[in-house]
């Protein structure tokens, strides 16, 4: 991102924390392409939110609207959201659609919601299958007003960035992103649709032992997303799907839907964006979500480390990092291991790497250094219990590790150093967790792994491995982590037809503002709906809204033609609704 991009989005005291590397997905909000059509569909689903959800929901959900600016009556400006927002220590980002797994948790990690620039068409006006403002500012962003809840989203962000993906995680992210896409486009055929959708359920269907992500997704899905909250048999909801979903929230309470008690099983249970949920999860209160969360850490290689992180790396085809015993984080794609004994004992990344200690990159070890990667051997020396991390001095002389000594190391399982020791690297505590040799070899048997005419070969130190994660140690290391989908978001384009009916839109809107009602103008828009826009049920409604406390004949005629376009299953539930909502009535759902 250029700076004079960075300069238009007014970025905050949060935004301005986040890495470069996720900067490219960020886009300006565009607020001018939204549609007297596109505000009058949010204010439709967020006057039927605050009216049924205070009954439904999380306690937090209306006093959450308030703390974090949101509009009920217009969408949300970014920069206006981020002036409040600001005040319990988060922000808002625009981005294109779905947008990396990876990506999505570390935003969230820096206290950044990603909030989809798109809203839902007025056809998918109850549900749709692809992320929008109203899915994201009013779904995500009232619940982060309660302290426990927030810092519960911080923490997911945090430990879920660092979950390993596999290969097919982001051909499934790719599969769904393009359905959700196609789906909320009015314009794609439905042969187009369906051969995504054959896609898609191929992927889902093949996607082989569940990664790291995989799993956490999951997680983020039942608790985040789909999540509810209380006793069992009464829960309430916070999860953003459904918040944001006046189809979903009204349907997910009913005993067709299954409710069960929320625990760290739920990882293993996938979901499919594209169908009602079959089942939902119920924590007790968030500090469950908290502790479930954390016991799902323990069992992820961040925690156990190991051969078995090593191979989830190389299996991720995708930059992650080992640390060691002494602290040392190694950072690339990992191509390969040696083990022995169930023991890593040499790991090898091809392409840029990087060396840090404590999350930063050691000076002169960055990817420029290491661009064409890194090799060392894990463990201890052949025959000698003592580790070198934990050797003094007067141990590293006896044992031949000392500058200006060349010297053969080797280790248990058979890798061999052989060089001139030119320098060595401490941390700040005193450990030494890199070793320099010039003119090395380093073998396996009859393998060789490093020759002397590759220059210097560093070789860090230690026993073993104790985590190995996605992402790099220090996150300023790479510029570019993470790819950006080729497939965009459509912008729909408007026939003059749907421009007319905008223009509409826009008068009535208009006018409610004002508080000044033409009825000459409205008789002749009711008209105009009547005869060319026949299939139009909003735009009726809020003439309704308009003229329902007036004694003027035009009342009996939007009346009418709203009675006739319930005849439509489609429109019914929608339309008698809204009406409630005109005659102040009670919803039932």
């Amino acid at each position: 991102m250029d700076k004079g991009k960075r300069q238009e989005l007014n970025w905050n005291t949060v935004t301005k924390r986040l890495p470069k590397h996720l900067h490219k997905f960020i886009v300006k909000q565009p607020y001018e392409f939204y549609t007297a059509q596109n505000q009058a569909v949010w204010r439709y689903v967020m006057r039927l939110n605050t009216n049924y959800l205070p009954k439904v929901a999380h306690s937090y959900y209306l006093e959450g609207i308030t703390k974090t600016g949101i509009s009920i009556d217009r969408i949300p400006e970014m920069e206006g959201m981020n002036r409040i927002l600001k005040d319990i220590g988060w922000a808002a980002v625009s981005v294109d659609g779905f947008i990396p797994p990876n990506a999505f948790m570390e935003f969230q990690a820096y206290n950044v919601l990603v909030i989809a620039s798109d809203i839902r068409t007025i056809d998918h006006i109850a549900y749709t299958p692809a992320p929008d403002i109203i899915h994201e500012a009013a779904g995500h962003a009232p619940i982060i007003a309660n302290p426990e809840y927030a810092e519960y989203l911080r923490r997911f962000g945090e430990i879920g960035s660092k979950a390993i993906s596999s290969t097919k995680d982001y051909e499934l992210y790719e599969a769904v992103r393009k359905v959700s896409i196609l789906k909320e486009d009015p314009n794609t055929g439905k042969p187009e649709i369906e051969e995504a959708l054959k896609v898609l359920n191929d992927i889902q269907n093949n996607m082989g032992e569940l990664s790291e992500m995989a799993q956490i997704r999951n997680l983020h899905w039942w608790t985040v997303e789909y999540g509810l909250i209380g006793e069992l048999t009464n829960p309430r909801i916070y999860g953003a799907g459904l918040l944001s979903s006046i189809g979903e929230s009204e349907l997910c309470l009913k005993e067709g839907v299954v409710k069960l008690p929320f625990t760290i099983d739920a990882a293993n249970v996938s979901f499919d964006i594209t169908k009602q949920q079959p089942q939902l999860f119920v924590t007790p209160d968030f500090a469950y979500l908290s502790y479930v969360l954390e016991k799902f850490a323990n069992k992820m290689a961040l925690r156990t480390g190991g051969l078995s992180g090593v191979e989830k790396l190389i299996q991720s085809k995708n930059i992650g990092t080992i640390e060691l015993s002494t602290g040392i984080q190694i950072s690339g794609m990992f191509s390969n291991v040696i083990s022995n004994e169930g023991k890593a004992i040499y790991i090898q990344t091809k392409g840029e790497s990087a060396l840090a200690s404590r999350d930063k990159e050691l000076i002169g070890h960055g990817t420029d250094y290491h661009a064409a990667g890194f090799g060392s051997p894990i463990g201890k020396l052949e025959g000698i219990n003592l580790a070198i991390e934990d050797m003094s001095p007067r141990d590293l002389e006896i044992y031949g590790i000392y500058e200006g000594k060349r010297t053969t190391l080797l280790f248990e399982g058979g890798v061999k150093v052989e060089g001139h020791i030119i320098t060595g690297k401490r941390d700040l505590r005193g450990k030494i967790i890199l070793i320099s040799f010039q003119d090395c070899t380093v073998s396996h048997n009859t393998n060789i792994l490093f020759k002397p005419e590759w220059g210097i070969y560093d070789m860090t130190i230690g026993k073993e491995i104790i985590s190995a994660y996605a992402g790099p140690a220090d996150v300023e290391s790479y510029h570019d982590l993470y790819k950006v989908s080729t497939v965009k978001t459509h912008k729909t384009k408007y026939s003059d037809t749907e421009l007319n009916l905008h223009k509409y839109y826009q008068e009535v809107r208009d006018m409610r503002e004002n508080k000044m009602v033409d009825f000459e103008l409205l008789s002749r828009i009711t008209n105009e709906l009547k005869d060319k826009f026949s299939k139009d049920w909003l735009l009726p409604l809020e003439i309704y809204e308009l003229v329902y406390t007036f004694n003027d004949p035009l009342k009996e005629v939007v009346y009418t033609h709203l009675t006739n376009l319930k005849s439509d299953k489609n429109y019914n539930k929608l339309i008698s609704d809204g009406m409630q909502l005109v005659t102040k009535q009670e919803l039932i759902m």
